[in-house]
């Protein structure tokens, strides 16, 4: 998953700077007779969406991904992990009524629908029609497509600790949204530049009439045949010439693209103008633009200022943040911080006890001593409990039971102890199986074996001899305690040797002797109901 999140956060960055391209197919070009026209720059279009599709796959294949990737269940733990939910039902259940409506309208294919399908269907019908407002439509899923970097982003940094492991990656990395940004203010001034140039030429076309013949909007598209005699006599061009100062129309911020004839070059020519004139303005915070009364073109301004000052401070910020972290003893610093947290992660702890803060030189054993036991309380305390010869201590000694619990990992065929050897330790298992088995010290054709899951327990802490076989059928995580342990606090309160729990020793103890305690199964976890069978 953490190579996938990888993989389509770049492609979600790509697919951030394809669709701003559509912005660039309209394009002004000069016809007969000193007349203009717009048109679509076909081979542009079919270029971009090749492009398109294949970021399009992406977001489909993310869909199904999600559609079959577990989840930790937030109302169930088991003793400390979240218990992952593998149910094809529930996982598409929860991931409907979540992210899905999002995903897919980040998927769908609108800008190939309306370059291919709806604009062409609108010119066969003979209706009035602007380019640049239908190509406005693909801002609408360019929200939804932004929106999802950010919880993609936090899915890194919650597995690695950052988005960048090195701080210069990091420092690029931040650059590169804020030229994506600017890339995006281009495009757009292209695209309203181009709209200027049309509702100029729309609004001389509503009040001219030539020689009895009325100019018809089709003129002005490059696709429709264009009347030879309109064009010599109509004055809609000279009339909304960007190059004249003294025309009535106030094209403002956007005069400079069509003064300059970027609405009519190439696409390299124009993209890089516009992207330097987004670059520029978004450092600027839009302050050198002379904007007319158009209130489109004042909103525009205004969120050109918002937007530069916004990123531009996010931008020095986090570059700041990353270079500084070159040296030694800040990175040290924030890898360890990171171990702690994904440690605390690993082990569900409440929001309350990740907010009491750390001690940064190792992950649990250099915590305060309060947090530790707070910490080791929450992980293992049912755990304890569930031991019928620790149900009948009070809290205090139980506490200190589990303060000194200690974190095991034994990996798939490790022996936790073999029969006959000495017993050391008991082991409460959160995740993973273990197999426990005896033959009675080798007696012939005996065997019995039981299978041990999370929230069973095994050891024999008080024998000098194991009488059983345990085998890891799996990863087992869990935890142990010592005999050493036991023993410090049972001398340490001394209530171990009240008649009570010696009784209650006694009761849970194998036969052969006083004092021996051996794996047991958990009621509701394999075991006959209402027995706790002696292994």
């Amino acid at each position: 998953m953490l190579k996938w999140n990888w993989a389509f956060l770049g492609m979600c960055l790509v697919a951030l700077f394809v669709d701003p391209l559509y912005f660039y197919l309209p394009l002004v070009r000069s016809g007969s007779e000193g007349s203009s026209c717009i048109k679509l720059d076909k081979k542009l279009s079919t270029v971009i969406t090749v492009f398109r599709c294949i970021a399009d796959l992406f977001y489909i294949l993310h869909i199904v991904i999600k559609f079959r990737t577990a989840y930790v269940a937030p109302s169930s733990r088991v003793f400390g992990r979240g218990e992952l939910v593998m149910d094809p039902k529930k996982i598409a259940r929860r991931y409907l009524r979540s992210d899905f409506a999002i995903d897919l309208v980040a998927a769908l294919p609108l800008p190939q629908i309306v370059i291919w399908l709806a604009i062409p269907a609108i010119r066969d019908s003979n209706a009035n029609h602007n380019h640049n407002a239908l190509a406005l439509i693909v801002l609408l899923q360019y929200i939804p497509r932004l929106y999802l970097i950010f919880p993609l982003s936090y899915q890194i940094i919650k597995a690695t600790g950052v988005v960048m492991e090195t701080p210069w990656a990091g420092a690029a990395y931040n650059l590169l949204l804020y030229m994506l940004a600017s890339h995006v203010l281009g495009a757009s001034w292209y695209l309203l530049s181009v709209d200027r140039q049309a509702t100029c030429w729309e609004s001389e076309c509503r009040k001219e009439s030539v020689d009895g013949l009325q100019c018809n909007h089709q003129f002005l598209d490059c696709s429709a045949n264009e009347d030879a005699s309109w064009a010599r006599n109509t004055k809609v061009f000279a009339n909304c010439n960007a190059t004249d100062d003294g025309i009535k129309f106030k094209f403002g911020i956007f005069q400079n693209a069509l003064k300059t004839g970027a609405v009519s070059e190439g696409f390299v020519k124009k993209y890089l103008y516009c992207l330097w004139w987004g670059l520029q303005n978004l450092s600027s915070y839009g302050q050198n633009l002379a904007t007319s009364t158009f209130i489109g073109e004042t909103l525009f301004a205004i969120l050109i200022a918002i937007v530069g000052l916004v990123l531009f401070a996010h931008l020095i910020g986090n570059m700041q943040a990353y270079l500084q972290s070159i040296t030694v003893r800040v990175e040290e610093w924030r890898l360890k911080r990171r171990d702690t947290e994904e440690w605390m992660r690993h082990r569900q702890l409440p929001h309350g006890l990740r907010e009491r803060g750390v001690d940064e030189e190792s992950i649990l054993r250099a915590l305060p001593t309060d947090l530790r036991r707070d910490i080791k309380k929450h992980l293992c305390l049912d755990l304890v409990r569930r031991v019928p010869f620790f149900a009948q201590m009070d809290g205090q000694l139980l506490d200190a039971i589990c303060e000194h619990l200690v974190s095991s990992l034994s990996t798939e065929g490790t022996y936790i102890v073999r029969e006959g050897d000495p017993v050391t330790e008991m082991l409460f298992i959160i995740r993973g199986r273990l197999e426990s088995y005896t033959t009675n010290g080798g007696r012939t054709g005996f065997f019995d074996s039981i299978t041990l899951r999370p929230g069973d327990f095994c050891g024999e802490e008080l024998l000098p001899s194991s009488t059983r076989t345990v085998k890891a059928l799996v990863e087992v995580e869990g935890f142990a305690l010592r005999a050493e342990h036991l023993k410090l606090v049972a001398n340490q309160f001394r209530r171990l040797h009240s008649k009570k729990l010696q009784h209650t020793f006694r009761v849970y103890s194998i036969p052969g002797g006083p004092g021996r305690l051996a794996s047991y199964r958990l009621p509701g976890a394999g075991s006959r109901r209402g027995r706790w069978p002696r292994i």
